[in-house]
C-alpha cells in the first residue's frame, strides 16, 4: 500500500528555505548595523586621540629627551655667533624630576591631595547621606543643583572669591574677625590664604561638591528592600549598614575618593593665582615650562609631567574597575 507524503513528511529543508533566508537576512543587518554604529564612533576616537593620547605621546618621548649646546662658533653667512645643538636619548630629566625641590613638590602636591580627598570624601558623604534621607524634594533639589554648579567652579573666578573672602588684607571674613572678635585668621587660627591649609580649604569648595554629585546616585540605589529584609531578620541599623549597605557602597567610596584625589592632583589655575611659588608640582611645571627657573628646561617639565601620569593613570584604571563593580551590584 503505497503512503502519500503529507506536510510532517515532507523534506526539511523545503520548509525551512525561508526561515534560513530570513535568519541570514537578519545577520546581515545587525552586521551592518553594527558596522554603522563603529563608524560613529570613529569622530569620539579622532577627538579622543587627539587631545588626550597624541599629547600623552610627546610627552613621554620629551620626557626621555635632552638637549645639549655645542660651543660657539661664527656663522659665515650672518657673521653671528652660533651654537650647534644636538638631541639625544637620556634618563637625566626623569633623575632631576626626582631631586630636590621637584621632589618635595611631588611630596607636597600628594600630602595635600590625599587630605583634602578624605575630608571632602567624609564630609561629601554625610552631606549625601543627609540629602538622600531626607524627605523634602525641594532641598534635594537645591542641593544638586549647587554641588553641580560648585564643583564645576574653578580657576581664577575661585581664586578670586577666596581672596576677596579669606585674604590677610582685604578679606571680608578676616576684617571681620579683627574688627568684631580681634581675631587673625594667620596668628590665632592658623589658616593662611597662600599656604597649604588654605589651598586645603579652597580645593574642599570644589571636592565636597563632586563627592555629593558621585554619592548621591549610590545612595539612591539602595533597594528599600534589603533594609526591610535585614530587620525581618533582626538586624540592627548598625548591624544593616556594616553587613548590607556599607559593603555594596565601598567600591562606589573607594572609587569617589580616587577621583578627588586625582582632581585635587590635577588643579594648577586656582592654585597658581592664589599663590604663584606654592611648593606644587603643577606651578613647577609652569615655572619650567615658562623659563622662570632655567631656559631650556621644557623637557624637565615633561619629565614632570610624566611622574603626574605616573601616578593618576593607575588610579584612574582602579578608579574605573571599582564604578563598573558599583554599577552591577546597584543596577
Amino acid at each position: 500500500m503505497a503512503i502519500l507524503p503529507t506536510a510532517i513528511d515532507a523534506p526539511s529543508g523545503a520548509g525551512n528555505r525561508r526561515p534560513r533566508s530570513r535568519a541570514r537576512s537578519d545577520v546581515a543587518s545587525r552586521t551592518g548595523a553594527s558596522r554603522l554604529s563603529w563608524l560613529g564612533l570613529v569622530p569620539f576616537f579622532v577627538f579622543i586621540g587627539t587631545v588626550f593620547l597624541v599629547p600623552i605621546g610627546f610627552v613621554v618621548v620629551q620626557a626621555f629627551q635632552r638637549t645639549t649646546s655645542g660651543e660657539a662658533h661664527r656663522d659665515p653667512v650672518t657673521q653671528q655667533f652660533v651654537r650647534a645643538t644636538e638631541t639625544h636619548t637620556t634618563l637625566a630629566n626623569i633623575k632631576e624630576s626626582l631631586e630636590g625641590v621637584y621632589l618635595s613638590s611631588l611630596g607636597t602636591s600628594v600630602k595635600l591631595s590625599a587630605i583634602t580627598a578624605v575630608l571632602g570624601a567624609i564630609l561629601g558623604l554625610l552631606l549625601a547621606y543627609a540629602v538622600v534621607t531626607s524627605r523634602g524634594s525641594l532641598l534635594k533639589q537645591v542641593v544638586s543643583t549647587a554641588a553641580a554648579v560648585t564643583a564645576n567652579f574653578g580657576g581664577v573666578p575661585l581664586a578670586f572669591l577666596f581672596i576677596a573672602t579669606l585674604d590677610a588684607n582685604v578679606g571680608v571674613v578676616t576684617l571681620f574677625l579683627d574688627k568684631h572678635f580681634g581675631l587673625s585668621l594667620g596668628d590665632d587660627l592658623g589658616v593662611s590664604l597662600a599656604g597649604l591649609s588654605g589651598l586645603a580649604l579652597v580645593y574642599l569648595y570644589f571636592l565636597i561638591p563632586l563627592m555629593v554629585l558621585v554619592m548621591m546616585p549610590a545612595l539612591e540605589g539602595l533597594k528599600v528592600q534589603w533594609a526591610e529584609a535585614a530587620e525581618n531578620l533582626g538586624a540592627s541599623r548598625w548591624q544593616y549598614w556594616r553587613w548590607v549597605a556599607a559593603p555594596v557602597l565601598l567600591p562606589s567610596v573607594l572609587g569617589s575618593l580616587l577621583l578627588l584625589f586625582c582632581s585635587a592632583f590635577s588643579a594648577y589655575a586656582t592654585a597658581y593665582a592664589i599663590n604663584s611659588s606654592a611648593p606644587l608640582v603643577t606651578i613647577r611645571i609652569s615655572s619650567v615650562l615658562s623659563g622662570n627657573v632655567l631656559s631650556g628646561q621644557e623637557n624637565l617639565g615633561a619629565a614632570l609631567a610624566l611622574n603626574m601620569i605616573v601616578i593618576v593613570l593607575p588610579l584612574t584604571v582602579v578608579y574605573q574597575l571599582l564604578q563598573r563593580r558599583t554599577s552591577r551590584w546597584l543596577a
